[in-house]
């Protein structure tokens, strides 16, 4: 039975363990919290620091793993990429962790392969930051942590913007920041999109490409997803191409890659590839319901060194996700809920009960919950989603 290491055994991991397990396979869950709800899916559990890459490689060598996988996560993947040198295991090294996790990094991979994105620089200080956004960009910008994920501490910083307010934004992107750094990048206005990737034998495959649903600035934080995309034939075409630029520029091999890319007046621009299943269930639940292809599954093998399928096993799907945002304040309830008893929806979650507090929503930890659909098209389940988060009320003080 081949043994297949999971870093992070929270809720986006779980259909991972869950799939692992179905496939056959022995599933070591690792997690620093000894509640993490993943571990009641898993043969074994492991409490320990993942992101400590000495200790996570004698669990590895302990436990003789077969592989190991960071699905819908960045913050081990160093880790990973470690254990697979150490160990000689089918998945991504630590050179190609790091490149693929650090935005600096990457935007230089890009530039040097010629793959297409913003104009990007790695700044100093705040104040070297407010002087390359006066001086060298001439549009508006993003200040973004050069390693970190879910939106987290993003902030778009438009021209005319006091100074004081900037570096009050800077400050919070550093805050965010792993390796301490910040990026400020020029300002792609228009859709946003991502792409779903498996990687095997160096042969990049694309699954299917996600139209993406955002705040507005300065934080763009995702509230919803659907597959298949709903833009024309033309616009698809470039960004798989650029995706497939982006992830050959990283040379990672033998993964699932999920990329991400915004298009402005017919071109697309790389934002950023991690080499990695992605979150918010896009991996996880969206593409196995509109493609039928189990991406899940074939990222599993990837990391254990066996030759993924990629053929269509199930029916394809018009799917979409949509997550809740109440107003900010005290939760005194939640009404309406029955109408998420149509057989159209597939998976729900509401993440606050009665007492909660509200926050605005800066980053993706600050939603409340979300809906997934499916239709015929993925036009009809994005009216059906978007319906159902209207019309569950969340009332708050």
């Amino acid at each position: 039975m081949k043994r297949l290491l999971v870093l992070a055994g929270g809720i986006l991991q779980i259909a991972v363990i869950k799939k692992a397990r179905e496939m056959g396979y022995y599933v070591i869950a690792t997690d620093g919290d000894p509640k993490a709800r993943g571990f009641n899916y898993a043969n074994k559990s492991i409490c320990v620091n993942i992101t400590d890459e000495e200790e996570m490689l004698q669990v590895a060598r302990n436990e003789h793993i077969d592989g190991v996988i960071h699905p819908c996560s960045e913050l081990s993947m160093n880790v990973m990429g470690r254990i697979n040198d150490e160990l000689g295991l089918a998945g991504i090294s630590r050179d190609q962790a790091i490149k693929a996790t650090n935005k600096h990094l990457m935007r230089e991979a890009f530039e040097a392969f010629g793959a297409p994105s913003p104009k990007s620089i790695l700044t100093e200080s705040a104040e070297d930051s407010w002087n390359r956004f006066e001086n060298d960009l001439d549009t508006d910008s993003i200040l973004k942590p050069s390693r970190n994920s879910g939106s987290r501490g993003i902030a778009k910083v438009v021209k005319g913007i006091e100074k004081e307010e900037f570096f009050k934004l800077y400050n919070v992107a550093l805050k965010e920041s792993r390796d301490k750094s910040v990026l400020i990048e020029q300002f792609i206005e228009g859709p946003e999109f991502s792409i779903e990737i498996i990687v095997w034998n160096r042969e990049v495959n694309v699954l299917t490409v996600t139209d993406k649903k955002t705040t507005e600035a300065p934080h763009f934080v995702e509230l919803g997803h659907n597959q298949p995309s709903c833009f024309p034939e033309e616009t698809v075409r470039i960004i798989k191409e650029a995706a497939i630029a982006g992830v050959k520029a990283l040379e990672v091999n033998n993964c699932a890659c999920h990329a991400e890319v915004k298009v402005q007046n017919g071109r697309a621009y790389l934002m950023e590839i991690g080499a990695r299943l992605g979150g918010d269930f896009i991996s996880t639940e969206l593409t196995h319901l509109s493609t039928g292809i189990d991406m899940v599954a074939a990222a599993v093998n990837c990391a254990l060194g066996i030759e993924p399928c990629l053929e269509q096993k199930e029916e394809k799907h018009g799917v979409c996700i949509r997550y809740f945002t109440p107003k900010p304040g005290k939760l005194v309830s939640i009404s309406n809920l029955e109408i998420l008893d149509d057989p159209r929806v597939y998976k729900k979650k509401i993440y606050h009960e009665v007492g909660d507090i509200i926050t605005e929503v800066h980053s993706s930890l600050d939603r409340s919950g979300h809906v997934i659909v499916t239709d015929k098209t993925p036009q009809k389940a994005i009216e059906l989603a978007e319906k159902l988060i209207k019309n569950v009320k969340f009332e708050t003080v």
